[in-house]
């Protein structure tokens, strides 16, 4: 990503604009593009006079269906009932600010019902990724600063269950600081959303290598497995198995360590009381927070040894050969120890059905993976591509008759006022975004609906065409459709 902004001369005659280069009015840089260079985005190159997108169209086929003719020879102009073809945002080109129709508004038959697409790639300067990271290990407070190159991009949010939780971006990070700061954002931004690793650094925690549909890597470590429950969960599963074979166990979490002998599903099973007390605030029987200082040892806390966390046990409870369990939530840490005369836990090797059960905590967990969801607002000018009204496209994406996708993936659309959406960015194509250097996202959106809602809703009806003619002379790529996607070309329900 480029740090400058190629800020020619402006031009005003033919003459000197064929002479020196090409205006690009794709974004408000508006770029002069010399003859075989580039624009500051790298998306628009300058070939014989003509700007030229260097990406090609993306398009994808219905799967299943035979590839279309027009795909393999010239269009003969006849229509192509149930239209097995999508035309995505993807190397759409953008019509910024939108005083003009969206580069691509296709119509295509569906099932007997004219339907149409508008296709266009949308500058979002409202817009960032929510990071779901997989791990129980401690990555930062929330609030906490997330950094690449020192300039803060982002935040900590709250956790959820199993995983951290980031906010990447926003308009504030893209443009209330300095450049430096906004470049960097915007840059980290296109490297997630295109599905690149970018390592991020968090104020009093962290640092964590995040890619889009792999495991996080934090503090050079790589996550393996995202825990199977809180502590007292973990318990609740496993409690029967644990049964006959360990008198007590304590299954260490940052946020819920559990007691086995004390919880519900101990009482149930008439587990005898252990005498063993932990450390930390009791919750409920069994339930414990804050049994230590969050961190990347046990349970997503920084324990090392786990004994740690006993506060005491009481000789009119407890036995000599009591034995007891500590594991961690992910089954990664455990050990086996037994009291000896003194009621002092000494370490022994597991035996073996204890070994199955952990080995079975360990399976029940899922892979840990990083999830990049691409959150942007669709709202402004963006509409106008769309419609000479554009309250009226909210209003019909709103009421289900338009249906909205990027790049073909379907997307979360959020209650309320405006467009705001949400895309999980492995279910679109490779390389989907781009950037202009104001500085901002550039990503692919497409709407659809019937031809007769679209003519209502104000579309710009003189600019349909179908699809095998809109295809005409453009460069573009069939890609395969991505099997966990809806196929959006079906008609809304009446």
């Amino acid at each position: 990503m480029r740090d400058d902004t190629y800020q020619g001369e402006v031009v005003d005659s033919p003459t000197e604009r064929n002479a020196k280069g090409i205006r690009c009015d794709a974004c408000p840089v508006l770029c002069l593009v010399k003859p075989n260079d580039f624009g500051a985005c790298d998306r628009y190159t300058n070939i014989g006079g003509k700007l030229t997108r260097v990406d090609p169209l993306v398009i994808t086929q219905r799967p299943g269906a035979k590839l279309v003719k027009f795909l393999e020879q010239e269009w003969d102009g006849s229509v192509l009932p149930d239209s097995p073809v999508f035309v995505t945002g993807v190397g759409a080109t953008t019509t910024y600010p939108d005083y003009k129709p969206a580069p691509f508004i296709v119509s295509s038959e569906v099932e007997g019902v004219d339907m149409v697409t508008v296709v266009t790639e949308g500058i979002f300067s409202y817009c960032g990724v929510k990071l779901k990271i997989d791990t129980d290990r401690y990555l930062g407070p929330e609030q906490a600063a997330v950094r690449v190159e020192g300039e803060q991009i982002g935040h900590v949010t709250t956790a959820e269950y199993g995983s951290q939780m980031l906010s990447i971006g926003g308009v504030h990070h893209l443009t209330g600081g300095g450049k430096k700061q906004g470049r960097i954002t915007c840059d980290s931004l296109l490297k997630l959303c295109n599905k690149e690793a970018v390592e991020l650094v968090i104020d009093g925690g962290a640092s964590v290598v995040v890619q889009a549909g792999t495991a996080p890597i934090v503090n050079g470590v790589a996550e393996a497995r995202m825990r199977v429950g809180c502590g007292s969960a973990t318990i609740g599963i496993f409690a029967p198995q644990w049964i006959g074979h360990a008198d007590e166990v304590i299954v260490v979490d940052d946020h819920i360590t559990g007691v086995l002998s004390e919880h519900q599903a101990g009482r149930f099973l008439e587990l005898r009381p252990s005498g063993i007390k932990i450390r930390g605030k009791r919750s409920t029987p069994g339930r414990y927070f804050q049994v230590a200082e969050p961190g990347l040892g046990w349970g997503g806390t920084k324990l090392t040894d786990p004994l740690s966390i006993i506060e005491k046990i009481d000789p009119r409870t407890a036995w000599p050969g009591l034995r007891l369990l500590m594991v961690s939530t992910t089954g990664e840490h455990s050990a086996w120890f037994v009291l000896d005369r003194n009621l002092a836990p000494q370490p022994e090797e597991t035996p073996a059905a204890i070994k199955a059960v952990v080995e079975r905590i360990a399976e029940n967990c899922e892979p840990a993976l990083c999830t990049v969801l691409f959150m942007a607002g669709a709202g402004g000018s963006l509409r106008a591509g769309v419609t000479e009204n554009p309250v009226r496209l909210t209003q019909s994406v709103k009421a289900a008759l338009t249906r909205v996708t990027c790049g073909g993936a379907p997307v979360y659309i959020w209650p309320g006022g405006g467009i705001t959406l949400m895309v999980d960015v492995t279910r679109m194509p490779d390389s989907s975004f781009g950037y202009v250097p104001t500085p901002a996202i550039v990503a692919p959106i497409e709407f659809t609906l019937r031809k007769k809602d679209y003519l209502e809703l104000g579309g710009f009806a003189d600019r349909i065409v179908p699809v095998a003619q809109a295809l005409q002379g453009t460069a573009y790529v069939n890609r395969p459709w991505r099997a966990e996607n809806p196929w959006p070309l079906v008609p809304p329900a009446e």
